[in-house]
């Protein structure tokens, strides 16, 4: 038995989860170039790293399953590092809002994430919003898809802070711009105009706080 004032006490690691730590049986993996792998057992996913030569870090602990990614340690810690500092100096940046509904046709959709991949670009945060409407909620489970191909679409500028979620009839996600260095316009570009709102879509325009970020 230990005697007072001769305690030990564990170190701890203040980042993230990685390799044999990663306690869930399954997760979501995000390769080393950013591509999404799925839905892989831990172990399979921890092999890949391994055969890599990188690490495997949990990037979502509380995402079902948990988002992980194959990445360098040392180059995950400083990312994170610079993305803190963007995030300070970029100031006060803006949330807006994408709407739209399960049956919006790919036109619209397209228009849609065009729109949000210049909020991300411009350093804003953009919530997602996929409203679901009479039988529309039998197949809540297509909202999942729906959001992921966002994601996939907007990976190049944004990166989904967690897992979408149910509220009410309504399916949310919400997405934080890659650091300014990293950002990428594929979809549209500067000269495009900015449309006016429509009843599917509006701009929050909330300042955030530096602890909002």
């Amino acid at each position: 038995m230990p005697r007072p004032g001769n305690r030990r006490f564990k170190s701890r690691d203040r980042g993230p989860r990685r390799n044999d730590r990663i306690r869930a049986p399954e997760i979501r993996v995000i390769g080393p170039n950013g591509k999404n792998l799925g839905v892989l057992e831990t172990k399979t996913a921890l092999k890949l790293a391994q055969d890599a030569g990188l690490d495997l870090i949990e990037i979502s602990p509380t995402a079902r399953p948990p988002v992980c990614r194959i990445l360098d340690y040392g180059k995950y810690l400083y990312e994170e590092s610079k993305k803190k500092k963007d995030n300070k100096k970029s100031g006060t940046s803006k949330l807006k809002e994408v709407k739209f509904r399960l049956g919006i046709d790919a036109h619209d959709f397209d228009t849609k994430i065009r729109r949000a991949e210049r909020f991300l670009y411009e350093g804003n945060k953009v919530k997602f919003t996929l409203t679901f409407r009479g039988r529309e909620n039998e197949h809540r489970d297509l909202g999942f898809g729906r959001m992921e191909n966002v994601v996939a679409q907007l990976e190049h500028v944004g990166t989904m802070d967690a897992d979408p979620k149910f509220a009410g009839r309504n399916l949310g996600m919400l997405m934080s711009p890659l650091p300014k260095e990293r950002r990428k316009l594929k979809l549209g570009s500067l000269d495009d105009e900015v449309l006016d709102d429509d009843d599917d879509e509006e701009e929050l325009d909330e300042d955030l706080s530096e602890d909002e970020k």
